[in-house]
C-alpha cells in the first residue's frame, strides 16, 4: 500500500481523572520501524495495547492496513486486526513445542506447517521445531515469539519490550538478530522500550513519550542532537545546560562564544553533552573536576564552574584528571548547538 500502514489519529484514553494517552497522532509507513520511549507510565504500553484491541479507546481513531479498526463505533477484536504482538513476558504456550507456538496464529486456510518451517528458518531455528519452551534459552524463546508474530503475515508487528528478560550481552545480540529479521521480512513495526540507546540503534524514527503525548518524532540523530525541550534532551542522553545571552546564531557563554541552531536575542540555555566538551588543567582555569566516572574507553569528569555551573566532559581513560584538580573547560564541537530560551 501506497499510504501509511499505522496510523493513530487523535487518540485518546483515560482511566478515571488519568490521561494515559491525549490525542495521540503517529503515522508508521510500510517496513518502517519506530521505536518508541519514554518513562514508566507515560503511557507507552497503553498505547500499544489500544493498538492491538487488548484496550478501548475514548476517542479518536487507529487505522491499519488502510482499515479502520478503532474509532467512533467502530471496535474490531484483536484476531482480526491482523496484527502480530511479542509480548515483554513472551506468552509463549507451554503445552505446545515450537512448531505449535508458531503455527497457532496462522489462519487454518493456510498450510500452518509449511508457514511455521518458513518463519522458524527466517529466524534461524530450524531444527527446534519439536522443542518445548522451557527447553529453549532466552534468547531463543525470544526468536520463538518473533517467528509467531510474524507468521500470519501481519499488516503491523508490535514489540513491548521484549529483550527486557534477557541479561546485557545477551539483549544485544538478540535485540541485533531481531532487527535483521524484521528488515529482511519488510515488517511494519512499533517497538516500545524504556532504554533511550535501544531506542535510538533501533528506530527509524524516535517517539519520545511523556504524559500521554508525543513530546517528539523524528530521526535518531535529531531528537538527539536537536531536542525540542529540555525533557528530550535529558531523556536521550546525558545533557548539561549552561546559560548565556544570544546574538543571533551566537550565544556568550562562560565557556565563551557558543554556535546555535536559532537565531535570536536575549538570555537562553545552550545544551551541552559530555563528548562535546574537554578539560585541561589549568591552574588559572575556571572549574575543578569535583569526582570522576571511569567508563571503559573514556572518563567522564563532573566539574563545577567559577560561577556555579556543574558540566561533565570526557576525556579518553588514558588521561584521566584527578578529582580535585583546577582545569580550563574546552567545547570540541563539530556543529551548532541546541539553545532554549530563558523568560
Amino acid at each position: 500500500m501506497s499510504g501509511p500502514v499505522l496510523v493513530l489519529d487523535q487518540v485518546t484514553k483515560r482511566f478515571r481523572t488519568v490521561a494515559a494517552l491525549e490525542a495521540v497522532d503517529l503515522q508508521v509507513g510500510h517496513g518502517e520501524l519506530v521505536a518508541i520511549v519514554g518513562p514508566s507510565g507515560c503511557g507507552k504500553s497503553t498505547m500499544l495495547r489500544s493498538v492491538a484491541g487488548l484496550t478501548t479507546i475514548d476517542s479518536g481513531r487507529i487505522v491499519v492496513g488502510g482499515r479502520d479498526v478503532a474509532g467512533p463505533g467502530v471496535f474490531i477484536p484483536p484476531e482480526e486486526r491482523h496484527i502480530g504482538v511479542v509480548f515483554q513476558d513472551l506468552a509463549l504456550f507451554p503445552h505446545l513445542d515450537v512448531a505449535g507456538n508458531v503455527a497457532f496464529g496462522v489462519p487454518r486456510g493456510e498450510r500452518r506447517s509449511s508457514r511455521a518451517r518458513e518463519v522458524l528458518d527466517l529466524v534461524g531455528l530450524t531444527g527446534l521445531e519439536s522443542r518445548y519452551p522451557h527447553e529453549l534459552s532466552g534468547g531463543e524463546q525470544q526468536r520463538v515469539a518473533l517467528a509467531r508474530a510474524l507468521a500470519p503475515r501481519p499488516d503491523v508487528v508490535l514489540l513491548d519490550e521484549p529483550f527486557s528478560h534477557l541479561d546485557r550481552n545477551l539483549r544485544m545480540e538478540v535485540r541485533d538478530h531481531t532487527i535483521e529479521v524484521l528488515r529482511a521480512a519488510a515488517a511494519t513495526g512499533v517497538f516500545v522500550t524504556h532504554d533511550q540507546e535501544e531506542a535510538m540503534a533501533v528506530g527509524d524514527r524516535v517517539a519520545v513519550m511523556r504524559s500521554g503525548r508525543f513530546e517528539q518524532v523524528a530521526a535518531p540523530e535529531t531528537v538527539f542532537h536537536a531536542p525540542v525541550s529540555r525533557f528530550v534532551a535529558t531523556f536521550l542522553g546525558e545533557a548539561d545546560f549552561v546559560a548565556g545571552t544570544r546574538f543571533g546564531t551566537r550565544v556568550d557563554t562562560v565557556l565563551g562564544q557558543l554556535p546555535v541552531t536559532s537565531a535570536g536575542t536575549g538570555r537562553c540555555e545552550v545544551m551541552l553533552r559530555p563528548h562535546e566538551l574537554t578539560i585541561d588543567e589549568d591552574a588559572d582555569g575556571d572549574g575543578i573536576v569535583e569526582r570522576t566516572d571511569f567508563r571503559g574507553a573514556v572518563v567522564m569528569h563532573h566539574v563545577t564552574l567559577s560561577e556555579g555551573s556543574r558540566i561533565r566532559a570526557q576525556r579518553p581513560h588514558t588521561e584521566p584528571v584527578k578529582a580535585g584538580t583546577r582545569v580550563r573547560v574546552r567545547p570540541v564541537l563539530t556543529h551548532p548547538l541546541v539553545a532554549f530560551a530563558v523568560p
